[in-house]
């Protein structure tokens, strides 16, 4: 999945995006609100993370703009201890969620996951398609009571495709899926991953929409 993490604080906003790489997600990292607010009006994510004080545009202003659009990405706010105000505003005004700094990585990474399952309408902490369950939490995958060893971007390929099952997903919504800013992706990247995910699980559960994607039912 992929995660934007809007974070002036140099340290901090290295911390996240490392923290979250290491648990599995695709991240873009800005560092002020203007920045945040063009990259939002263009590019597709799966959630954002979100600090109030930024500099050029306050978080809270790049929240309202992108309700203002309509968008419907689930948003976590980071917010400081004594900006109480800040966090009441910030849930009325659109955002989903909040963690107060000091926060652990374990637990962003958690609500994130469910901020994610939710706006999917999923409710259930594990996904599952036919002999095949996910646990996002845990990072596990079995198919037919058995363990399934996965490579990193197949756990993550699976993952948005249970997430989003009964819909064709193209090669490149998978791609933005996928991949961050300066990863490079091969032409055939996702081809070849599928084809991994057929041999280790089995074919019938990815099918291919000649000419528009692939599909879990």
């Amino acid at each position: 999945m992929r995660i934007l993490v809007v974070e002036d604080d140099v340290l901090l906003g290295d911390a996240i995006q490392a923290g979250l790489k290491q648990a599995g997600f695709a991240v873009d990292w800005v560092k002020d609100g203007m920045q945040a607010d063009q990259v939002l009006s263009t590019e597709p994510y799966d959630a954002a993370v979100l600090d109030i004080g930024l500099p050029r545009l306050s978080g809270l202003e790049v929240l309202r703009r992108l309700r203002k659009r309509k968008a419907i990405l689930p948003v976590l706010l980071l917010t400081a201890r004594d900006t109480v105000g800040d966090r009441i505003q910030g849930l009325d005004g659109g955002a989903d969620d909040y963690l107060v700094k000091p926060f652990d990585m374990g637990e962003l990474a958690a609500r994130l996951r469910a901020l994610i399952r939710r706006a999917s309408g999923n409710t259930a902490p594990s996904l599952r398609a036919g002999d095949v369950t996910l646990d996002p939490s845990a990072h596990v995958v079995t198919c037919r009571e058995n363990t399934i060893d996965l490579s990193a971007t197949e756990f993550a390929l699976l993952h948005a495709l249970l997430l989003n099952a009964g819909k064709v997903l193209s090669r490149a919504q998978l791609e933005e899926k996928l991949y961050a800013w300066g990863e490079e992706v091969e032409s055939n990247a996702i081809e070849v991953h599928i084809h991994h995910l057929r041999r280790k699980l089995y074919p019938e559960l990815i099918e291919t929409i000649r000419g528009v994607g692939y599909l879990v039912r």
